[in-house]
């Protein structure tokens, strides 16, 4: 059987463009090349596409876009059936490729652009399709559809345009602080704030409002950070349920997402197993609600109470072996490479028609 081309896409113009290299890295290595044929397919800082024919290694080190011989500027066709195309000299000359394994993080990358573009070309993509990608990426959308179907999030008010000091504080003087300020879609905390006193929300909303045209406030929730992997079409498996320890009155944001300085990933929570079955159950709910697919993390709090409020879905979290959805899974009995191929296979489940979500 002829192998698989697997179109591995990686970079992006986006904020997190630095992380999505480390998780294609992870990616492509891990890719079995017995059963499978790879294309790397860069997007760089400023939004160019090339094939990208150079080292692995230079993807990790952000030099893959420095020797213009291992570049080919390349986009996608949405004629059904056009997908990849890449220009040589004077010349137009179509890659085939099977399935597309977008490893971008994000706007642009996670929010579903990327996929409906090749949706429109009917390439399977791994993971969520566009609309699932869109919804999560929207956390105010995220949390009513949640919200109407029982599951708690937390309290919180929205806006799609920059309020007056005044029109602000009145919306906001009925939360209890400490409020947490976040560009509504926006991944990695980029943009996302935690606030003490009502006086510094204004300065905080302007902030948020640098990464995107709708910001949402929301209150803390007390209780221990929690997420869920969650894998599959119909048929969903989890991983072992993490917890984030974060420093007294801090909070996971960018720095200590990628630093760890102050915080630590305990893999599985500390919490006995009731509670852990309880948020794998809403994790998968959670993820069928918003139409997931192929495969997600599932970020929650666990309430001193024993509640489960939901935070948001990541539709393409961060994917290095080390990251906390693969290490979930690991800690299931999964190892990266297995969990790389799964991915694939699902995309490709979804293409055969096996899936009808």
């Amino acid at each position: 059987m002829d192998k698989k081309v697997v179109a591995v896409i990686f970079g992006g113009y986006s904020p997190e463009y630095t992380v999505s290299l480390n998780s294609a890295y992870s990616v492509i290595n891990a890719i079995d090349r017995n059963k499978f044929d790879v294309v790397m397919v860069g997007i760089t800082n400023s939004g160019e596409w090339f094939i990208y024919n150079g080292s692995v290694e230079d993807i990790k080190t952000d030099q893959w876009h420095a020797r213009s011989s291992q570049l080919r500027k390349a986009f996608v066709s949405p004629d059904r059936g056009g997908g990849l195309i890449a220009i040589e000299e004077d010349n137009v000359k179509p890659i085939h490729i099977d399935v597309v394994f977008p490893v971008m993080h994000g706007r642009f990358g996670e929010d579903g652009t990327v996929q409906g573009l090749f949706e429109l070309a009917n390439i399977p993509v791994v993971g969520c399709g566009s609309a699932a990608s869109a919804l999560c990426m929207d956390k105010d959308r995220a949390h009513k559809l949640v919200s109407y179907e029982g599951i708690t999030v937390p309290k919180a008010v929205c806006f799609a345009y920059k309020p007056s000091e005044s029109e602000l504080l009145d919306a906001v003087k009925n939360l209890k602080l400490p409020l947490f300020v976040k560009p509504v879609k926006a991944g990695s905390s980029i943009g996302t704030s935690k606030q003490f006193e009502y006086a510094d929300i204004p300065a905080a909303v302007s902030d948020a409002f640098k990464y995107d045209d709708v910001v949402i406030i929301e209150e803390n929730i007390t209780g221990k950070e929690v997420g869920c992997a969650v894998i599959g079409n119909n048929s969903l498996k989890t991983g072992r349920v993490n917890e984030i320890e974060v420093a007294e009155g801090g909070y996971f944001d960018y720095a200590e997402k990628y630093s760890l300085k102050t915080s630590k990933i305990h893999t599985p929570a500390r919490i006995d197993s009731a509670s852990e079955q309880k948020i794998q159950e809403i994790a998968k709910e959670i993820y069928r609600i918003l139409g997931c697919r192929g495969y997600a993390r599932i970020d929650m709090f666990l309430t001193e109470n024993g509640d489960v409020v939901f935070s948001e879905a990541n539709t393409i979290p961060g994917f290095t072996a080390h990251s906390q959805l693969p290490r979930m899974m690991k800690a299931a009995g999964m190892e990266y490479s297995q969990l790389v191929e799964m991915l694939i296979e699902l995309s490709l489940e979804v293409e055969r028609g096996e899936w009808y979500g």
